[in-house]
């Protein structure tokens, strides 16, 4: 596993440990080796792993681990992890899953994709051909519980936030941000680019997994209709 990383304190009972901070498949590869092999140890003062682009924060019972360690709890954990992710280590990840996801790109559902082709000099339907082509790695899950950060888009589709976040975006939008493409699980406010919107319920805290998305799933969007969009939509309340 690659050595390079650092470990520094995340307030009183958690870690960051972050490698090279760039938004690259190489770099989330070893995030997510670092977090399957963790997590394949179940450490029991480890309270929760959270990985992202290139970090991988590890949450921990400080008063536990000072019981075992007899030693500051960071101190000691810190050391025990350095060790851990410096040895040559051959990780078992489960396997990749491949989601599609439909999308449907109408402007009354994509408020910003009839701006976004006239600032870009392209029309609507290149914005939709660019952005189902690619897949797209989920490199992790915030903002929102379920929101999946993906990337990367087709340069041409690369676009700022807005100036003025919205104060309601419906669940279900699917925005872009930079290089970044996301869909909102809840509606909620937000500066993303709406393009569209999928009928997928992607978060359902009923559920014993409420997350639709995972970190490390592979993602390409399908583009559907706006009659599409009402039946799925229907299906999926």
């Amino acid at each position: 596993m690659n050595t390079t990383f650092s470990i520094t304190p995340l307030g009183d009972s958690a870690l960051i440990i972050e490698w090279e901070q760039e938004i690259t498949l190489p770099v989330h590869t070893q995030v997510m080796q670092a977090f399957h092999h963790l997590q394949s140890l179940q450490l029991p003062y480890v309270t929760d792993l959270i990985p992202a682009y290139a970090s991988l924060s590890v949450l921990y019972d400080a008063v536990q681990v000072r019981q075992e360690a007899k030693r500051p709890a960071f101190t000691w954990l810190k050391d025990l992890l350095t060790t851990t992710l410096q040895q040559t280590i051959t990780v078992t990840t489960p396997p990749l899953r491949h989601l599609q996801i439909p999308v449907c790109y109408h402007p009354s559902l994509g408020p910003d994709i009839t701006e976004m082709a006239k600032q870009k000099n392209i029309s609507t339907n290149d914005i939709i051909t660019l952005h189902t082509a690619a897949t797209y790695t989920v490199y992790m899950l915030g903002f929102l519980p379920g929101f999946p950060y993906m990337g990367k888009v087709h340069n041409t589709l690369a676009t700022p936030r807005l100036k003025q976040p919205r104060l309601q975006v419906a669940a279900g939008s699917v925005g872009i941000a930079g290089e970044q493409t996301g869909i909102y699980p809840l509606a909620s406010p937000g500066g993303w680019n709406i393009i569209g919107q999928t009928p997928i319920r992607l978060f359902d805290a009923a559920l014993d997994d409420p997350c639709y998305c995972r970190p490390g799933d592979q993602v390409q969007f399908v583009p559907i209709s706006l009659e599409e969009f009402q039946q799925l939509s229907i299906q999926h309340a």
